[in-house]
């Protein structure tokens, strides 16, 4: 059994047109006679919007109990018994009521692409985990909903769903989007004309890199072969780039994951990351930190390392040369007291010794 294809309409904010351009399609297939199901659909009392399903198929969602309340999810398992040839499937970045059986809309999703079922689905550029940082600095607000970059690699299809931000300011006020009372508290808020701007070019330039992406994956080209097997264009520049990145305890850490792995997406590059702990060290405060790093890595599918070392900047170049590493990305070493001023910091004696070598620092930009 084939594995089902994924397509991913990607928007910078609510109300440009996702999910009717969704709907849209998906009505062509119907007429088309392709089997094709909602499997859920959030509405958000938008008329034009709802207007579109018409004459669809509609899956059942779930209720589930949670916190004194009642509320509706996909209802996965019944899609799979209806096993259609296509399933809508808004808001991929959802998170599920706690109870559900998978956390997040997207592993829902999985499954069905898993089953052989087609699946269209809608999110905004805001939830690719890569950019969490980048969009907190621009408007800042912390997106808590957020989706793997691979994931979003992975899908079959990428369309670009665009609005000026004024023509969205314009739907906002006539209603369109939001009642009015919310339109106007989101236009004085997240909707503001400057943070839209930056939305939208963040969306346009990752759809462009998607696009760039794909080209480099030309059946028939060549011999070798790409993600999922997909023939490699030979012709196509290539880049023998590995990044390294640096862990600690720190918050940041969670900062430095997904800058560098950005960077790796866009450079092709194999990204690794490090830990280095002292043998015996003389408190484990930070051991629990440092995991939820490790794994939130693991979870970006970064390849992770401990080392154990007395020497942590030896240690991090000697994995970096022994792994051919081009490129290590670490944070700023923390404050000295006053009477080490004087010596060197673990990043200046990286810088040193790691000559051969590109080090980024990353800046911990406070909003």
């Amino acid at each position: 059994m084939s594995r089902g294809r994924l397509k991913v309409y990607l928007g910078y904010a609510a109300g440009v047109g996702k999910t009717y351009r969704m709907l849209e399609e998906a009505q062509a297939l119907r007429q088309q006679g392709v089997d094709i199901v909602i499997g859920y659909f959030e509405p958000h009392g938008r008329l034009e919007t709802i207007a579109k399903t018409e004459g669809l198929e509609v899956i059942q969602r779930r209720t589930m109990s949670y916190g004194g309340g009642k509320f509706e999810e996909m209802d996965t398992d019944a899609i799979l018994r209806r096993k259609p040839g296509v399933a809508i499937v808004d808001e991929f970045a959802h998170t599920n009521v706690p109870g559900s059986d998978r956390l997040k809309r997207w592993q829902d999703v999985q499954v069905l692409l898993d089953a052989g079922v087609d699946v269209f689905t809608t999110m905004n550029v805001q939830h690719l985990e890569s950019l969490n940082d980048q969009v907190y600095q621009v408007t800042g607000i912390r997106v808590r909903e957020t989706v793997p970059d691979w994931v979003v690699d992975e899908a079959d299809e990428l369309v670009f769903i665009d609005l000026t931000p004024r023509a969205l300011h314009n739907r906002l006020e006539r209603g369109v989007v939001y009642a009015p009372e919310k339109a106007q508290r989101a236009m004085e808020n997240f909707f503001t004309e400057s943070n839209l701007s930056a939305l939208r070019e963040m969306a346009m330039r990752h759809a462009a890199h998607e696009v760039e992406e794909k080209l480099s994956f030309v059946p028939g080209a060549g011999t070798g072969t790409g993600p999922q097997g997909a023939p490699v264009n030979e012709d196509a520049p290539r880049r023998n780039e590995r990044l390294l990145i640096c862990l600690t305890g720190r918050p940041s850490s969670a900062i430095l994951i997904r800058r560098g792995k950005r960077v790796a997406d866009y450079l092709h590059a194999d990204c690794l990351a490090i830990h280095v702990t002292e043998p015996d060290p003389p408190f484990a405060n930070g051991r629990e930190a440092v995991e939820r790093h490790m794994s939130f890595a693991r979870n970006l599918r970064i390849e992770t390392h401990v080392v154990e070392a007395d020497d942590v900047a030896r240690a991090i170049t000697d994995f970096a040369r022994e792994h051919s590493v081009t490129q290590i990305f670490m944070g700023r070493s923390a404050s000295q007291p006053w009477w080490r001023r004087y010596r060197e910091t673990v990043v200046q004696r990286i810088v040193r010794r790691a000559r051969d070598m590109q080090v980024t620092i990353v800046a911990e930009r406070r909003k």
